[in-house]
């Protein structure tokens, strides 16, 4: 496991293990309810103490594009972005899609989290960044 390569950001999704799909980490605040990713320390809308929490790994996308221009951090080029509305919390987050699915991605498509070796960290070390792909089961 010494090998394994490090996230570009601690704290921003968890690898499960074989078998299991990563997940997107986040905040929930226990006094208002709203979720939060990433991760927050005070809660925008009512400045409680959110807790960590699991955000889920599977969504719908709401809006998507493709990027053309040089990417940074050493992403593929062209790359796509779009937001993603999670189905365990409800919250729309904005992530990278699957460059191999550019071209494919349309709104409502369902997505699930993944996670590979993609991009760099800025100083060229490789590191892993979650990702949506269409989810094709």
């Amino acid at each position: 496991m010494k090998n394994e390569l490090p996230p570009f950001a601690p704290g921003i999704f968890r690898l499960n293990g074989a078998g299991t799909p990563p997940v997107l980490l986040g905040s929930r605040c226990p006094d208002c309810g709203r979720h939060c990713f990433p991760a927050c320390d005070l809660c925008p809308d009512c400045l409680g103490t959110p807790a960590s929490v699991e955000l889920g790994s599977s969504g719908r996308i709401y809006s998507h594009t493709v990027v053309r221009t040089k990417p940074p951090l050493g992403l593929p080029a062209p790359y796509a972005v779009g937001y993603v509305d999670l189905v365990d919390c409800g919250l729309r987050v904005f992530a990278l899609l699957d460059p191999a699915q550019i071209g494919r991605f349309s709104i409502g498509l369902p997505v699930r989290l993944a996670v590979a070796a993609l991009g760099n960290d800025g100083h060229g070390e490789p590191r892993l960044r979650p990702y949506f792909t269409a989810d094709l089961a």
